[in-house]
């Protein structure tokens, strides 16, 4: 195939600096122009040293007709950016992959209600495809639009679609414990992520209240055929990257731990990203930091018949940057790994 031509807007936060550092490797990846909606002009490296020789090009006034003229342009920008940015160039020339939250609820009151923002256009939220890539392949790579899965929902959705849709747990009190280092807060500086107020501290947020909540039930819904109300909370960790979601559900009557793991391993033998881990003590966020992995550890508890299921992802990786490469790859029919298979940065 021809090498591809991406853009990328937003490319100064932390997603699009790990959209950059990964497609740098690419082996089809051929350019990679930056754009950016109040620094025109400004040389990428002299921001952010580590790229030095690396990427020395100035960044890009955002324009329709030029970002028409690539094979695919990553968005990674705050909820509430895309929703306009992004109508005038659907169906125009590029793939879109957005890693805001502009794209992935269908539906727009609820949009409203979680984001509070103005959602975008309803017909093309509607033709959007949600990126989970490894339930979603065959509509992703049709696909002109991707809503990229945000964070939370990706560790949650892969640990537990498989179990709910082979009717293994009760989704109907379904628990979600999850935690996350604070880059998934973004780089704008802000007094729960000052050092002073997040180091030696974990704390809870949006109680009740993460917009993630619709999305999860949306894709459980989408995938999984069933319809729930879910308890999720999430918690800032002090430390950088990492997200380590822990879920609790009854099982079923007469369901093993055995028959969990086997589902598991039935459902993700043939998907490169998804790795399931036996002994929880291998488990944990820097088991795949820097990594496009999600390693899934399940354990039955006989004494109260629920499972514990143990979903991690790096945030910034297959949590973001990571996962819309991943799409990108299935889009021009090219192997999911591709700029992808690095081993995650262990120490």
């Amino acid at each position: 195939m021809n090498e591809v031509k991406v853009g990328i807007i937003g490319a100064t936060g932390y997603g699009g600096l790990e959209l950059i550092r990964f497609l740098h490797n690419h082996p089809e990846v051929k350019e990679i122009d930056l754009f950016t909606s109040s620094e025109e002009g400004t040389i990428f490296s002299s921001k952010f040293g580590h790229l030095l020789s690396i990427h020395d090009a100035p960044l890009n006034k955002i324009e329709e007709e030029k970002l028409s003229g690539f094979d695919v342009v990553f968005t990674s920008t705050p909820s509430g950016v895309t929703s306009k940015l992004l109508p005038p160039l659907v169906g125009v020339g590029p793939k879109l992959i957005d890693l805001s939250g502009d794209y992935r609820l269908k539906d727009l009151a609820s949009y409203e209600k979680w984001y509070k923002k103005t959602p975008a256009p309803h017909s093309i939220v509607q033709e959007s495809v949600y990126g989970l890539t490894e339930w979603n392949e065959k509509n992703i790579q049709s696909a002109g639009l991707i809503a990229n899965p945000g964070c939370y929902p990706t560790a949650v959705l892969l640990s537990v679609l498989p179990l709910i849709k082979e009717r293994l747990i009760d989704p109907n009190y379904l628990i979600i414990d999850a935690k996350s280092g604070v880059s998934g807060a973004g780089n704008k500086p802000s007094q729960t992520t000052h050092y002073s107020e997040m180091n030696e501290n974990f704390s809870i947020y949006k109680v009740n209240e993460h917009q993630h909540i619709p999305e999860i039930e949306q894709a459980i819904k989408m995938f999984a055929n069933t319809e729930t109300t879910i308890t999720f909370n999430t918690h800032l960790v002090p430390m950088t990257r990492g997200i380590l979601a822990t879920s609790y559900a009854p099982v079923l009557p007469g369901v093993t731990n055995k028959q969990l793991n086997d589902c598991l391993e039935e459902t993700y033998k043939n998907h490169p990203f998804v790795r399931l881990v036996q002994d929880v003590s291998s488990i944990g966020t820097n088991r795949v930091k820097g990594s496009n992995y999600c390693d899934i550890y399940v354990k039955v508890d006989e004494r109260t018949n629920r499972a514990t299921i143990v979903g991690v992802i790096d945030n910034l990786v297959k949590g973001a940057a990571g996962q819309a490469i991943q799409n990108m790859n299935v889009q021009f029919s090219l192997p999911q790994t591709l700029g992808l298979d690095v081993v995650p940065l262990f120490i």
